[in-house]
């Protein structure tokens, strides 16, 4: 299905995701210009959440606030959304003091595309379909 133009940043920001969750999986390729050593991609890792991802879950959970929760599959995800939201922030955080760094690293890079399929596959798919023009109108807003 195509893309609503409300959601296409979001998209885009999960392109960027993406990349990182591949980056700081165990066995992932070498990224052009991107770190290679486990340290450097941990503080890679913390720079992009603190720099933009922090702020795209924001983003996402005004953009799920707009939204008419009667629906009880939505309001579900809806909880799902913001409770992945909640752990993926402490991955991340608890990235700094990190014991195993490889290895939380490679979860957190799991968790994360995960999370970004979810939204993509899921949650992206039924906002287009149950959301009424003027609700995807407030939700382009959030991000413009």
């Amino acid at each position: 299905m195509k893309r609503h133009e409300a959601l296409i940043p979001f998209s885009r920001e999960h392109h960027d995701a993406l990349i990182l969750s591949r980056l700081i999986q165990k066995g992932a390729p070498v990224y052009r210009g991107l770190p290679t050593r486990i340290k450097e991609k941990a503080d890679y890792a913390l720079e992009l959440f603190s720099v933009k991802l922090k702020e795209h879950f924001t983003a996402e959970e005004k953009m799920l606030a707009l939204i008419n929760t009667s629906d009880k599959e939505l309001l579900l995800l809806f909880n799902e959304i913001r409770a992945e939201h909640v752990l993926l922030e402490h991955q991340f955080i608890s990235l700094q003091t990190a014991q195993a760094l490889e290895e939380k690293l490679d979860k957190l890079g799991r968790d994360l595309e995960q999370h970004i399929r979810k939204e993509e596959r899921v949650l992206f798919e039924l906002i287009q379909e149950r959301c009424s023009e003027d609700v995807l109108e407030k939700i382009k807003m959030i991000i413009h």
